[in-house]
């Protein structure tokens, strides 16, 4: 694989590319592909109507205009705020979170439900991204079901799971070594080969990113920065001194910055999109803990390198990084508003079950409810307590209850009961 480059040109390059400027296809063309904010590597297969090079030149100077600019140690990062990322972050600030908000109020009983699947989403899909090779079928029923892990590969997604509960529990502590630490620790446990590398920062320089036919991608700072590296990242993930960040701006750049340092020998992009969710929730962006956005960049895990290197290859130009994580965060929010709209459609099954039926709580019949929708499927009440977030003792009590009237079976599994659809 060729990594990503961008061109060097000399002054008289430069100059003749100003000489261009002048015509009106070449400024066409030149803000049209800065409104997509291509590469080189995609620009220069493009019809132009000037050799790319001056095209080129042009969209670098147009970009530099209205560039910020973000020093991180001794890193230089820029970014241009493009319209089209203005635009996504007011949808998710005002339009999607209000409507969204409205659509969960009219399924209240459902939000926990919602939660704890998004936390399943993300946990199976963040896995997945980093080589874990379970379908996401049997590692949601490996979560419900409470069963342990039976590979490496279904640890990593139970190490997630875990992991993205407990930061919605530590939301709104600040951002420390020792906190990152405890994170790569909870999210690596027992999937590393060196199990001395759990929640410890590399100390070596061996580490590369590479991609799948073996080409380095991408170089770590030296493993002697990495203390002072990650202390400064903490202090900028805590502070909001200085010029303005959109929170949601400033979470993937956290999330691209823990890919540049990479300080662990294995997890760093688990970890890097574990702090991404922690720093939305920290700044109040609720949405995000009924959202998988792994799930979205999981499904395009090419574009998602590409971002990575496209940043790197044209001077730390976060902008690539950027729009594609936007992309992805819209994606997810567009797939909770469909699940949204599921979970609506149940619930008016679910009531049309409860006006035939009797002596059933709601949360009875949405029991009934995914039943019909899968009948051959055993349940158990640990699988109950995980889905419906109830104790143990509830759970039974519902399962028993559908026994009692005639809509379960329950049978002898070792020292628990499973229950099986009867029908209605």
């Amino acid at each position: 694989m060729k990594l990503p480059q961008t061109p060097e040109y000399s002054p008289e390059d430069a100059k003749k590319a100003w000489e261009y400027a002048e015509t009106p296809a070449v400024i066409d063309a030149v803000f049209t592909y800065n409104k997509k904010y291509l590469h080189w590597e995609e620009l220069k297969y493009r019809d132009l109507p000037v050799e790319p090079l001056y095209i080129w030149i042009l969209m670098k100077a147009f970009r530099k205009r209205d560039m910020k600019y973000l020093a991180f140690d001794t890193l230089k990062l820029k970014y241009n705020l493009l319209d089209d990322f203005l635009e996504k972050l007011h949808s998710l600030d005002k339009t999607a979170a209000g409507s969204i908000a409205s659509e969960l109020a009219s399924i209240s009983r459902d939000t926990d439900t919602i939660i704890i699947n998004s936390l399943m989403e993300e946990a199976i899909a963040s896995s997945q991204i980093e080589g874990a090779a379970v379908t996401r079928k049997i590692a949601k029923q490996m979560l419900r079901e409470q069963r342990k892990p039976v590979s490496k590969d279904e640890r990593m997604i139970l190490n997630n799971y875990i992991t993205m509960k407990e930061i919605t529990t530590i939301k709104h502590e600040d951002l420390t070594p020792e906190l990152i630490l405890r994170i790569h620790t909870t999210i690596t446990k027992n999937t590393l080969e060196d199990p001395d590398d759990e929640g410890r920062f590399r100390d070596t320089n061996e580490v590369r990113v590479y991609d799948v036919h073996g080409t380095v991608l991408h170089t770590p700072p030296d493993h002697k920065r990495i203390e002072d590296l990650i202390e400064t990242f903490c202090d900028f993930a805590n502070n909001d001194e200085g010029e303005f960040i959109h929170p949601v701006i400033k979470g993937i750049i956290l999330h691209f910055l823990i890919g540049y340092i990479h300080p662990f020998n294995d997890g760093n992009g688990r970890c890097a999109r574990s702090i991404f969710y922690w720093y939305m929730l920290r700044k109040d962006y609720w949405l995000f803990e009924y959202m998988a956005v792994s799930r979205a960049i999981k499904d395009t895990r090419g574009q998602y390198k590409r971002a990575y290197q496209y940043t790197e290859s044209d001077e730390n130009d976060l902008t690539y990084f950027i729009w594609y994580n936007l992309a992805a965060v819209t994606t997810a929010v567009d797939n909770l508003q469909a699940y949204i709209g599921k979970k609506q459609n149940e619930s008016r099954q679910a009531f049309a079950i409860l006006r035939d039926t009797e002596g059933l709580n709601l949360r009875q019949v949405d029991i009934l409810k995914a039943l019909i929708k899968n009948p051959d499927k055993p349940v158990t009440i640990k699988e109950m307590t995980e889905t419906y977030q109830v104790a143990y003792a509830t759970a039974r009590q519902d399962l028993f209850h559908l026994e009692a009237k005639g809509y379960l079976s329950k049978q002898k599994a070792g020292k628990e009961y499973i229950f099986i659809f009867r029908g209605l």
